[in-house]
């Protein structure tokens, strides 16, 4: 896998997840996004959380991150092997909510959406576990490391 992030090197990157519903506290949702910047190599993280339970504030942070973050949300990608997956088995989004991922990497482009996975269980009892479980990985991966910038930047905890 190593050739293919070398070939992605200076190549754009954006990154967007999104997990949401509407529900009786309004509208609750996860979102972040990273964009390499015009230099090619360090590039922004943003952070959104809104939680109105007991009138929670949103919290929206935006960080720069180094060039060594950068390739190794890279390899994180290219590393899953999402590219080869496809959401049209995996369960739509409902009224517990939906997911988002939308990944550029160079001239690759690819977005899925699918409702919020609760367990491990909803992965197997899908159309589509394995790729589900790609994704659901992936996922996981890429929020415990953002989260992770989020905590190193601010003093703050994202959950």
């Amino acid at each position: 896998m190593t050739s293919v992030i070398n070939k992605h090197q200076s190549e754009p990157l954006y990154i967007r997840y999104y997990a949401g519903h509407q529900g009786r506290y309004g509208h609750e949702f996860l979102e972040f996004d990273i964009r390499v910047q015009d230099d090619g190599k360090s590039a922004i993280l943003r952070y959104a959380n809104n939680s109105n339970y007991k009138n929670d504030n949103l919290i929206r942070k935006e960080a720069t991150i180094s060039p060594t973050v950068v390739e190794e949300i890279r390899r994180i990608i290219t590393e899953s092997e999402i590219v080869h997956e496809d959401d049209k088995k995996w369960p739509p989004k409902n009224r517990d909510g939906k997911q988002e991922l939308e990944l550029r990497l160079g001239s690759f482009h690819i977005s899925f959406e699918t409702a919020k996975i609760g367990s491990l269980s909803d992965i197997q009892n899908s159309d589509d576990p394995e790729g589900l479980r790609v994704f659901y990985y992936l996922v996981n991966d890429l929020k415990a490391f953002v989260f992770s910038l989020i905590s190193l930047h601010f003093k703050i905890k994202p959950i």
